[in-house]
């Protein structure tokens, strides 16, 4: 359903980095929140150039495959608003790959109904934080995460994105994996206090993990068949970059 590749594995991807590398500022890549949030993160270490240059790199990867829709959440929106920059700038200054068409589509985002999910800290969700739910992590695994998941004083379990994040963000999870909404989520768990959303978030989240974490397992076993989509995937991929990597060249005049 969907082409799976390795990046590395992609040369004519990477190289679309030089030329959109010339399409942006220092200053622009420093107000990246990603990359602002990494600078802070370092607490006065010096941040490396792969680092400052990660939008462009998503950039490339976003234009070379000519996506119009990128499903993301709402921290990914300066990315994607990067890649639509580079792309329009692109344009402007190289020309078209025909007089009817850029080269570059204008990649739009497509939010899902929870545009922002916290990690289970109450922070940005990221692996490297160790506050994710991950799709290879048992069911005891994921209880145990959830149990050291952040809350508040407050007995009573309410609804209130601004006022509670953390614990609006377990019943958001709840609700994911429910369908039910979390204010009615909510009133149902009541003055039960954290522990009985934890109870219900973990309950709720592994039962809708199953059937995937079971798929998973197949597919682990089947290290072959794994290996067959991968190589088909970057194939697809190859060709896909060395076809954008030709236009590009030709655009910029490049064809010695």
């Amino acid at each position: 359903r969907s082409t799976i590749f390795n990046h590395s594995a992609v040369p004519a991807l990477n190289q679309l980095m030089l030329p959109f590398l010339s399409l942006v500022t220092e200053s622009e890549l420093h107000r990246n929140p990603t990359v602002k949030a990494e600078l802070e993160a370092t607490e006065g270490r010096a941040m490396t150039g792969l680092m400052l240059t990660y939008p462009v790199h998503q950039a490339a990867d976003i234009l070379f495959c000519k996506a119009n829709i990128v499903p993301v959440g709402q921290d990914q929106l300066p990315h994607l608003e990067q890649a639509r920059l580079i792309a329009q700038r692109f344009d402007k200054r190289y020309g078209r790959a025909t007089p009817e068409r850029p080269v570059f589509p204008r990649p739009e985002a497509l939010l899902s109904e929870v545009p922002l999910l916290l990690g289970t800290d109450g922070q940005k969700m990221s692996k490297s934080r160790g506050n994710t739910i991950e799709l290879r992590m048992s069911a005891d695994e994921t209880a145990k995460i959830l149990k050291k998941a952040k809350t508040d004083a407050q007995r009573r379990i309410t609804f209130d994105p601004v006022g509670r994040p953390e614990v609006s963000n377990l019943l958001m999870l709840a609700s994911l994996a429910t369908g039910d909404a979390p204010e009615v989520i909510a009133e149902r768990i009541g003055d039960a206090g954290a522990g009985t959303l934890k109870a219900l978030v973990t309950e709720s989240l592994n039962e809708m993990l199953a059937p995937l974490r079971s798929r998973r397992a197949e597919l682990i076993a089947n290290e072959d068949y794994l290996l067959s989509i991968l190589h088909a995937g970057n194939e697809r991929a190859n060709e896909q970059a060395d076809q954008t990597l030709s236009e590009v060249r030709t655009a910029m005049q490049m064809n010695y």
